[in-house]
């Protein structure tokens, strides 16, 4: 099998038609399972993703195996074609607009997820937890399908032009605009100067108030800051600490 990439605790190989995302022996079982029913409950929305086709365990390490794309990341074509990088970040905004317009009532609840994290945060002080408890309360609730981790490395552009998305292991329902606010941190940390493209042409597509937007970061920040991802937290921690708590 070819190895396509590799990441923390987890190897992807091209076998024939068909990827495995193969799995350590230290990854939670569940968090497998939950990939990988996320990932059956986006495919029957309809959504442009990779087929599941199976969940097993090779030399005792757990595997879910999905349809091989042939193609290119999103972020690959727009590092090789940075004069039309306007035209790549509509289509990128389009698609997780696309995605925004499903619904999958199945699926975990953000705001869940985020009270979880945030309540896991032993590195920032309880009256800050509270705040963003509050702060995350407050916020409006919604049933769309978020991604959790929707940027230009997740979409694989294939032959044909067709775009595919791909790594559902975050996904959730709930506020769009959360999952903007997400996505605007990715670009922040790895894409700094697309960041306000991004930020504005979600804004302008959607008529949404980049205010409303920004009041969910100090939010998605503490849910990134649990990763404890190296090179991150001081950048994070500012995100959370000058936030205004009206």
């Amino acid at each position: 099998m070819e190895v396509i990439s590799e990441r923390k605790e987890k190897i992807i190989y091209r076998d024939g038609e068909n990827a495995v995302k193969l799995f350590s022996k230290k990854f939670p079982k569940s968090d497998i399972l939950n990939e990988a029913l996320n990932q059956s409950r986006v495919e029957e929305t309809g959504l442009p993703i990779p087929a599941l086709k199976s969940v097993s365990v090779i030399n005792g390490q757990w595997a879910i195996t999905m349809e091989y794309v042939e193609g290119k990341t999103l972020a690959e074509i727009m590092q090789e074609d940075p004069d039309n990088i306007e035209k790549y970040m509509d289509e990128f905004v389009d698609l997780q607009l696309l995605v925004h317009s499903k619904k999958a009532p199945l699926l975990n609840k953000l705001k869940d997820k985020m009270n979880r994290k945030i309540s896991s945060l032993t590195t920032v002080d309880a009256t800050t937890r509270y705040e963003l408890h509050t702060r995350l309360e407050s916020m409006p609730k919604h049933d769309k399908v978020c991604h959790g981790d929707f940027n230009p490395s997740n979409i694989i552009i294939d032959s044909q032009g067709n775009p595919h998305i791909i790594d559902w292991s975050h996904a959730t329902q709930g506020n769009a605009a959360a999952d903007a606010a997400r996505t605007y941190l990715i670009f922040a940390l790895r894409y700094k100067d697309l960041a306000d493209m991004y930020l504005n042409t979600f804004c302008k597509k959607t008529d949404t108030a980049k205010q409303y937007v920004q009041q969910w970061l100090p939010i998605v920040a503490a849910s990134q800051l649990v990763k404890r991802v190296e090179g991150e937290e001081e950048f994070l921690r500012s995100w959370i600490d000058v936030v205004d708590y009206s």
